[in-house]
C-alpha cells in the first residue's frame, strides 16, 4: 500500500504537457489508487517521481524540469498498451 499517489492526464490535442489531476497522501492516496484500479487505469510505481509531483497544483502541467522523469512512465505505458 502506498502512502502517496499522483494521477496524471495527458491529452496531446489540448495539453502541452501531462497535468496533475489528483494527488494525496495516506487515505487520499489509497482512494486515488482504488479509483484507478476500478477504471482499469494503469498504475506506475515510482516513489521518487511521486515525491517530485505531489506538491504540484491540481490541473497544472508538469514543469519542464520533470519531463525527463516522465520518460520512464510513458515508455512503460506504451509497452503495456501494446500488450492489450
Amino acid at each position: 500500500m502506498s502512502d502517496k499517489a499522483v494521477a496524471l492526464k495527458y491529452d496531446k490535442e489540448q495539453d502541452g504537457a501531462p497535468r496533475v489531476i489528483a494527488s494525496g497522501k495516506g487515505e487520499i492516496a489509497q482512494k486515488i489508487i482504488e479509483k484507478a484500479q476500478e477504471f482499469h487505469v494503469p498504475i506506475f510505481c515510482n516513489q521518487e517521481l511521486v515525491n517530485s509531483l505531489i506538491n504540484l497544483e491540481i490541473d497544472k502541467e508538469v514543469p519542464p524540469q520533470l519531463y525527463n522523469a516522465l520518460v520512464d512512465v510513458f515508455l512503460w505505458l506504451m509497452k503495456n498498451e501494446s500488450k492489450l
